[in-house]
């Protein structure tokens, strides 16, 4: 079976179709719809599924295990994915206070409930033996000696690999290519596709710089920068000022945002213009990896405590 022709209902290469021009500057900032790809295979997670799975049918898996947090865009789009391909499918889920979720509980929890509708099912570990993923895999390759494992967000060789076809022949127009970025593998394959003339820049969604390193391990070019300073808390944090922000942007634009990544790329590209990192006459093409199934459920967790949703 073709992965690429069977979940997609356009073709690619997906169309820069909305500028973001400063005028003052001449600086344009192209956005690159790869939420555009599929309804719930979306952005990044297809460039990184598409070759993983391929290679799972290629060498005849019948399984394929996962790893995520309750409100992951990975999780969510490898259930879908593996339904359409007939592939049973097990995610390992980050938070043992959800193993008291039943089938009927699910729909407080609206990632876990589509996984599980597609045919997904959990197992939950807790957040301390979560955290050593190289162990957390060995155990269950054991235990499940025939499946595929896809690690957490994706992110492996063939998810670079995948990640490389987000850009195409046009772009090599950008003087920089800018893009979200959490466990690396989405940005280093941009690095891999790039002109050495280009930069990329890595707008990370996590406190801190660790992924410099998980990054050198997976590109060996150096034609990059990782720009921490707009996480806003670290990894699923978001405040009312990004919030206030991304409403604004979908009134002006009609284009969504999703909150853990794409959001905090752009808000932090409009700082940067506006703090003149860039020069003038300057062409950016950001990336939109897509991730719109979180809204809602970061929406439930922001109303429950009384604070601004997103629109």
């Amino acid at each position: 079976m073709n992965f690429e022709k069977s979940i997609f209902n356009n073709k690619l290469p997906i169309k820069n179709d909305f500028v973001w021009y400063f005028p003052k500057k001449n600086i344009e900032v192209y956005l690159k719809r790869e939420d555009l790809i599929h309804p719930f295979v979306s952005g990044n997670k297809f460039r990184k599924l598409k070759y993983n799975l391929k290679f799972a049918l290629e060498k005849g898996f019948k399984e394929v295990i996962t790893f995520g947090g309750a409100f992951s865009n990975h999780v969510s789009a490898t259930a879908y994915a593996c339904k359409l391909l007939n592939l049973n499918c097990l995610g390992i889920i980050r938070g043992e206070e959800l193993r008291s979720l039943g089938k009927e509980n699910f729909a407080s929890n609206p990632t876990l409930q589509f996984a599980h509708q597609c045919g997904m099912k959990f197992k939950f570990v807790s957040r301390k033996a979560y955290r050593d993923k190289e162990k957390l895999q060995l155990e269950w390759a054991s235990k499940f000696p025939h499946s595929y494992f896809v690690p957490e967000g994706g992110t492996n060789q063939w998810a670079v690999k995948g990640c490389q076809e987000m850009l195409s022949e046009e772009d090599k127009k950008f003087n920089y290519i800018a893009v979200s970025c959490g466990t690396g593998g989405t940005l280093a394959g941009l690095i891999e596709a790039s002109e050495n003339t280009q930069k990329i820049l890595g707008f990370s969604a996590l406190k801190g710089d660790f992924l410099q390193h998980e990054i050198q391990q997976l590109s060996a070019k150096r034609n990059w920068e990782l720009i921490t300073d707009y996480h806003f808390g670290g990894y699923a944090k978001v405040s009312d000022e990004l919030v206030i922000w991304m409403n604004n942007f979908y009134h002006e634009t009609k284009i969504r945002l999703d909150p853990i990544y794409t959001a905090k790329m752009m808000f932090g590209l409009e700082d940067l213009i506006k703090r003149d990192y860039f020069s003038k006459n300057t062409r950016i093409l950001a990336i939109h990896t897509g991730g719109l199934q979180g809204v809602k459920g970061m929406n439930e967790v922001r109303s429950a405590k009384g604070l601004k949703l997103i629109d």
